[in-house]
């Protein structure tokens, strides 16, 4: 018998996890203080929705808990896995996954193993080109940028680039994060928790 948290905001979603699992053999819970649970166990398996920047600095403090493997379960599965997996979650799920790949994945992240799709583990193992959930710093800083409102003109004359340039180098940069535009650069990046709390508020 394994145990079990789930952590995810729906109501919906806990509940049918707790029912696949527990039909399972396994106990299944949703504690207030996560890491005390996981400290006060032998082997436990986290399911954790990242929705949102908190839920991702939880991932990366249970990384730093023996007791706890994490499956990190995800609405959209790119490039949030690439980053999941770099943060600490040993297994990745997408959200809308059925029953049987739910218990599937627990029990083998229980039993030592890593459970990823295989074009994450392709992101994975391609080298930092081809990871496109690991943006640089600098491309991180042009997101943030972007998300406060700067223009592209404004971007370009602080990097040094033509105003041209730097249409073409946003461009591979949303490419790289599979998505077309500024708008839906912005969105992936507050999806993922890499906009400070005072841009993603406004």
């Amino acid at each position: 018998m394994l145990h079990v948290a789930v952590l995810d905001p729906l109501p919906l979603f806990r509940e049918g996890a707790a029912t696949v699992l527990s039909r399972a053999g396994h106990r299944v819970e949703a504690p207030e203080d996560v890491l005390a649970w996981a400290a006060s166990r032998r082997l436990v398996v986290v399911l954790l929705t990242l929705l949102d920047e908190p839920n991702w600095e939880l991932l990366v403090r249970l990384r730093d808990e023996p007791a706890a493997a994490v499956v990190a379960v995800l609405q959209d599965l790119h490039p949030a896995a690439v980053r999941a997996v770099h943060l600490g979650a040993r297994s990745v799920l997408a959200r809308a996954s059925g029953p049987a790949s739910l218990c599937r994945t627990v029990e083998a992240t229980a039993d030592g193993q890593a459970v990823l799709p295989a074009d994450v583990l392709a992101a994975l193992t391609s080298g930092p080109q081809g990871q496109p959930g690991m943006l640089s710093e600098v491309q991180l800083s042009w997101l943030r940028r972007l998300a406060a409102g700067s223009t592209v003109a404004e971007l370009a004359d602080a990097a040094g680039y033509s105003e041209r340039a730097m249409f073409r180098i946003l461009k591979q940069l949303y490419r790289d994060m599979d998505v077309s535009n500024r708008m839906e650069a912005v969105l992936r990046a507050q999806e993922l928790g890499w906009l400070p709390s005072s841009i993603r508020g406004s």
